[in-house]
């Protein structure tokens, strides 16, 4: 009886590994080919397999007809928990989505979805809502900056993990979602009924001329919209006669690595490389160049601002430009996230994300594990860093805001000196 389960679980396995292709069939067939040539092979390979998906099925059986709640051990739900378990345990990056949030996933990273309107990070007391769309529900329902999410329709967010929170938050435009806030500026706590509504993410903020026609540009993240945002950008601020620029990539956790690409070619020439992979086999390598684009920026000094949360498609962007010294990196070390993950998509319409190589800069750096060091290091004490990430989200570009309790934004402030000394060495001519 068991046998024929063991050889579909172990072709499911298979699955993850070669289909990287969207043929499902041609995959299936190639797997069946594969396990006929095994049969024949003097590797135990096989044997190992079966052994291993036969403890498997063991504990898989002895759950389904013993665990106390029955309907929480139906065969779907253990496999889907297996297969969380094995791709989960792999790294931190690795995820397995069932079918009822995979399509959510694939609109978020379009940069559409049904949501409330919110920016967020984790917090020891929930989730810390990081900026608030401007008109959008949550801002309409009186949510602030600085709000802490503790609960989602009435279900404490304590045991959950961040994309658990998320999905409790996004749902289908014009549903409602209850969520319960506490407000640390005056210890109080609030709940608000909020419909939930399409979102259109935006990328780009706090564009704007800063002193000097120095320009200061804001990327909050890399989805599909960024480089067409990023563009309008550009133009608008060589219009304003911009002559140095500051791109600010603090707390911007990465994205798209095509976005990366496209962000990168704005800054140097056609046909550069801006970053290559190398996955199990060191011997094969993919390289990542520039390309062409109607907008580019060559001619200008320029600063990227970078910290602690920095990560993946913002750290391929700061090691790219200050590898051909493109840009000087002002801040703190970046977080170090520098892992390709492959989307393949299951036949049961959900899907799998895992890690198939490592990011190196053109200049061969490893990025994962270690992160890009700046060029000029100025540290952020830790018990200003959270004021820093609530006043950068809601006054991107601005040193010291004007309102009670704002605090010097230093990295800035040494972005704005750096670019200041580079134009007075221009005009003088040295």
């Amino acid at each position: 009886m068991l046998l024929p389960c063991l050889r579909q679980l172990l072709l499911i396995m298979f699955t993850f590994v070669l289909t990287s292709c969207a043929h499902v069939e041609k995959s299936k067939a190639h797997i069946k080919s594969k396990l006929s040539e095994s049969q024949n092979s003097k590797h135990v390979i096989d044997d190992d397999a079966y052994s291993s998906l036969a403890l498997m099925m063991q504990v898989m059986q002895m759950l389904h007809e013993n665990y106390v709640d029955a309907d929480a051990v139906t065969y779907k739900q253990l496999i889907d928990n297996g297969i969380k378990g094995m791709v989960g345990g792999l790294d931190p990056y690795s995820q397995y989505f069932e079918p009822e949030i995979f399509d959510d996933v694939e609109k978020e990273n379009t940069g559409m979805f049904g949501g409330i309107g919110v920016v967020l990070r984790t917090d020891k007391k929930g989730l810390l809502i990081m900026s608030v769309n401007k008109g959008g529900p949550a801002e309409r329902a009186g949510v602030k900056v600085g709000d802490i999410i503790t609960a989602v329709d009435s279900k404490s967010i304590s045991n959950m993990d961040f994309r658990e929170c998320l999905e409790q938050l996004k749902g289908r435009p014009g549903t409602d979602v209850e969520i319960k806030l506490y407000r640390g500026s005056d210890k109080s706590e609030h709940r608000m009924l909020i419909t939930r509504e399409v979102i259109k993410i935006s990328p780009v903020s706090g564009v704007k001329l800063i002193s000097d026609k120095i320009g200061y540009i804001k990327l909050s993240q890399f989805t599909r919209p960024t480089v067409e945002e990023l563009d309008k950008a550009l133009n608008k601020l060589k219009a304003e006669g911009m002559n140095a620029l500051i791109f600010d990539l603090r707390n911007n956790p990465g994205g798209f690595v095509d976005s990366a690409i496209e962000v990168c070619s704005r800054f140097i020439e056609k046909g550069k490389l801006v970053v290559f992979t190398k996955g199990r086999d060191d011997t094969k390598k993919k390289e990542f160049n520039s390309v062409d684009c109607k907008t580019k920026v060559l001619d200008i000094p320029m600063v990227i601002l970078i910290n602690d949360m920095s990560a993946s498609a913002s750290e391929i962007v700061s090691g790219c430009l200050k590898d051909y010294k493109r840009a000087v990196l002002v801040g703190e070390k970046s977080f170090g996230k520098g892992s390709v993950q492959s989307v393949v998509n299951l036949s049961n319409k959900g899907g799998i994300k895992f890690t198939i190589a490592k990011y190196y800069t053109p200049k061969a750096y490893v990025i994962h594990g270690v992160g890009i060091e700046p060029d000029i290091n100025i540290p952020v004490k830790e018990k200003d860093k959270h004021r820093l990430a609530l006043q950068m989200a809601r006054y991107p570009g601005e040193i010291k805001p004007k309102y009670k309790g704002s605090i010097e934004d230093v990295q800035l402030e040494r972005a704005i000196e750096v670019l200041k000394g580079v134009l007075i060495y221009k005009k003088s001519g040295l």
